[in-house]
């Protein structure tokens, strides 16, 4: 919480308002400042600043799932490479507890298929996929929020959009179809600069919620393959003779039950 509350920060800081605030008395930043951050409705104004919460959340949230679903995080190769030693050495009982240890999603699939090496291969491929499918929900359910935030901007981009032609057509109505081209800005402004946010907020959003989530769904399923080929020597031997033809390779004996 406390990182993905300075990720937070980090992304209010790269935002172009505080920017425009600090060159106070500079009329044409100012103009700046209030074409893009400012409105001459009080509607359009929290509309704008509620997009422009949205975006940091969105910019600061985005870095977290980023970090959070890295490779090293969720098959890491010093583990890959330590688990499969122990049970090449039929290490069960330490891998077990070492898998058990570690929380990435590759040391899940490992200690539910060693759990389940007293009941058979098929025991232990089926715990696999259990795990698999339970540990890629979890991972997939975070960053669902990326995927509301950038469904939602846009239609509160609209509803400012709308809101701000209505008060436009309004003050054409008032003074008889021939407006002063100041009265008509203040709803223009506001449904092209809502409008503007609302896009600003939803694409970066999107664009991070596709990329993890088929950076998470090409992790996991390269997780199975090397869980596949870890728990192999458990097979048993008829089915591996077969398989050790197709891969041109021969095959280790596999542990007893009363090893694992």
């Amino acid at each position: 919480m406390h990182r993905f509350t300075c990720w937070c920060l980090g992304a209010l800081i790269l935002l172009p308002g505080p920017v425009a605030l600090a060159a106070e008395g500079d009329p044409e930043t100012m103009s700046l400042f209030e074409m893009f951050f400012w409105s001459g409705d009080p509607l359009g104004i929290a509309i704008i600043w509620l997009l422009l919460l949205m975006s940091v959340f969105s910019i600061g949230y985005s870095i977290k799932v980023f970090v959070n679903h890295r490779r090293t995080m969720i098959i890491p190769e010093p583990y890959q490479a330590e688990i499969k030693t122990m049970l090449e050495d039929k290490r069960y009982r330490e891998a077990m507890e070492f898998s058990e240890r570690d929380p990435s999603y590759l040391a899940r699939l490992v200690h539910s298929a060693l759990n389940e090496a007293s009941n058979g291969f098929h025991a232990m491929e089926r715990a696999v996929e259990e795990v698999s499918d339970a540990e890629t929900t979890r991972m997939l359910r975070p960053i669902e929020y990326l995927n509301v935030v950038g469904n939602i901007s846009p239609m509160m981009g609209l509803f400012g959009t709308v809101y701000g032609m209505i008060r436009a057509f309004q003050v054409l109505v008032e003074v008889g179809g021939r407006p002063d081209p100041q009265l008509l800005a203040a709803g223009i402004s506001t449904a092209l600069v809502t409008t503007f946010w609302g896009l600003i907020v939803a694409i970066p959003a999107l664009a991070a919620y596709a990329l993890v989530r088929n950076k998470i769904d090409a992790l996991t399923s390269e997780g199975l393959i090397i869980v596949g080929e870890l728990i192999h020597p458990f097979k048993p031997r008829r089915h591996r003779h077969r398989d050790g033809d197709k891969r041109n390779h021969a095959t280790p004996k596999p542990p007893s039950d009363s090893d694992s």
